[in-house]
């Protein structure tokens, strides 16, 4: 009887989870719409605004990064002690309106201005969500769960392209659209604007309808308390497990490097050795992001859950390990080919296995850490991760084609080096931190 009684109420909690699942994942589109649409805006934007590779590169890198990763540090500490829920809900209200800011900039500065505050704004989501989901799904359904937020920066991105696509389609031939009190706006700054108000909604949505879960596993005083932590705790849980959080870290960041290079500077490569158009490029790579990134991120979820189910501790970084041999081949040769279909091809596998760190890298935090200290372990993680990987990756391509090569035809040959040499070294990292991380797990779960 009791069970019969308790069924429905399972039902109706799980169908809840998900749906926090599937809203946190419609905030995560919407942040990578916001931050990816400048990729494809590239050539308008350097022509209006008279920015070389390199400046655009701040932009798209370093002004987002370098906020969103500080900025998460604090951020996560509030999400280990208050309410997750409201913590999502302003930072996606304050990320959508620098957006849209974005799209009032009339010169570099105000854009980069405007670009920290997106950082800053999108440094609220993750963490706060990751913790909540670690509370909601047990850690064999974790995997999934987050695969399924993961989705949404692809989902966002093809996005970004399909709709930045069509817009500047559509206004191209405009020299200016003429906007009440805002006056006369290039195609660019009306996208920016376009899409960055609705993300409001969002973040109202999230605050009228997501309530605070239940924290669960956390650790306890001798009083029967819950331990009361700080940063300080974070680090030394991250000191106690040096080589694992190392070879996690590092590698999974290097890891990432390749996607956002693959993210940011495809358009440019497409554009410029094929002839493509902004609207073609957008076109092509939304769809390639839709459908091979998703999957992506789906069969890295469901492989490292596979793998938790085959008893093997170190799920994640094995899968991680995978990813990247699938990845190194096709992210070298991609852009050497001469004819566009041939090059589509090897880009297709390449987003697929770029896409792998998404989820896993995540899963393998909130496995290892205590319910108080996931949001903040995480968001060290996102510190090194966008400083290198989106900072000082991204920027590298530019710098090698403009200071090495000084042709911007050669981006093709600066993302394959960057992106090969980061497989690498998070091959060599990732492999070295499977025994480190089920070690680290053996000690920290064993009743």
């Amino acid at each position: 009887m009791d069970t019969h009684s308790t069924e429905p109420t399972q039902r109706k909690s799980n169908l809840y989870a998900w749906y926090v699942v599937l809203l946190c994942m419609l905030a995560y589109i919407f942040s990578f719409i916001d931050r990816q649409i400048l990729a494809l805006m590239i050539e308008p934007i350097k022509a209006d605004l008279g920015l070389s590779d390199t400046q655009f590169s701040l932009l798209h890198g370093l002004a987002f990064s370098l906020f969103y990763a500080f900025m998460g540090l604090p951020l996560a500490y509030l999400a280990d002690r208050f309410s997750r829920p409201k913590i999502i809900a302003v930072g996606v209200v304050f990320w959508s309106i620098a957006t849209a800011f974005c799209g009032l900039s009339k010169n570099f500065i105000q854009l980069f201005l405007s670009r920290m505050g997106v950082g800053v704004g999108e440094a609220a989501l993750s963490p706060a969500a990751y913790s909540m989901f670690s509370d909601m799904f047990s850690k064999d359904k974790l995997g999934r769960a987050v695969a399924v937020y993961s989705i949404g920066s692809f989902v966002g991105g093809g996005i970004a392209f399909l709709v930045g696509g069509y817009v500047i389609g559509l206004l191209k031939n405009m020299d200016a659209i003429q906007v009440p009190i805002l006056g006369a706006l290039k195609a660019w700054q009306a996208a920016f604007i376009l899409v960055g108000l609705p993300g409001v909604f969002i973040g109202l949505l999230v605050l009228l309808t997501v309530r605070e879960p239940k924290r669960k596993g956390q650790r306890l005083n001798a009083q029967g308390e819950v331990e009361k932590t700080s940063m300080k705790d974070a680090f030394k849980f991250i000191k106690k497990h040096s080589l694992t959080f190392k070879c996690h870290y590092l590698g999974f960041t290097f890891y990432a490097m390749a996607l956002y290079c693959l993210i940011s500077w495809s358009p440019a490569f497409y554009m410029r050795k094929f002839g493509l158009t902004p609207t073609e490029a957008g076109y092509m790579l939304g769809t390639v992001l839709l459908v091979a990134n998703i999957l992506g991120v789906f069969c890295a979820g469901w492989l490292n859950d596979w793998f938790i189910h085959k008893g093997r501790k170190d799920a994640p970084m094995i899968t991680g390990v995978i990813g990247i041999i699938g990845l190194i081949l096709p992210i070298a040769i991609f852009t050497q080919v001469d004819e566009l279909w041939l090059s589509v091809v090897f880009l297709v596998p390449a987003m697929f296995f770029a896409s792998f760190p998404m989820p896993i890298s995540t899963t393998a935090m909130q496995m290892l850490a205590p319910n108080q200290l996931r949001a903040q372990i995480s968001a060290v993680f996102l510190l090194i991760s966008n400083l290198v990987a989106v900072g000082i990756g991204t920027t590298l391509v530019a710098l090698i084609t403009d200071k090495v090569f000084e042709n911007p035809l050669m981006v093709g040959i600066s993302l394959s080096i960057v992106g090969t040499v980061s497989c690498v070294l998070a091959f060599i990292l990732l492999k070295k931190g499977c025994q480190a991380f089920s070690e680290s797990m053996e000690q920290e779960h064993t009743s």
